[in-house]
């Protein structure tokens, strides 16, 4: 049975960084579609990024508008992990961020939730002005 384990994640001031990281245990032949979600209280599930590893051509990342030119994914295929590097945070990046694999469409943004099967635990950031 394939897990992810979400590490990272904290509290931090506007305009600091974080880094997260997904890390795949068991089989996840099937999960080629890679992607970050968070949700903040009383407000949808959002994909942040998404990345497909088998697509040819426009298979990702593919950003969010909300945090495009501030946060990057990266994918290690040696080591089976993705991580998600949030600079310049602000306020509105507060909110539990997941992790999610899939193996169907790679989407991305407010309703891409349910293209995923499987999901990391969730970790909390938290950004203070």
């Amino acid at each position: 049975q394939v897990r992810l384990m979400v590490s990272g994640g904290g509290s931090v001031q506007t305009g600091e960084s974080l880094r997260l990281s997904c890390s795949v245990s068991g089989y996840a032949g099937n999960l080629y579609c890679m992607a970050w979600f968070r949700q903040a209280p009383v407000r949808k599930r959002e994909g942040v990024v998404a990345l497909s590893t088998i697509s040819t051509g426009g298979n990702g990342p593919h950003y969010a508008d909300s945090v495009k030119g501030r946060f990057t994914f990266s994918y290690d295929s040696v080591n089976n992990k993705w991580d998600l590097q949030m600079n310049s945070l602000k306020p509105d990046d507060t909110a539990m961020y997941y992790c999610a694999g899939g193996g169907g469409n790679c989407e991305w943004g407010l309703n891409a939730a349910a293209e995923y099967s499987t999901w990391g635990q969730g970790t909390q950031v938290t950004v203070s002005s």
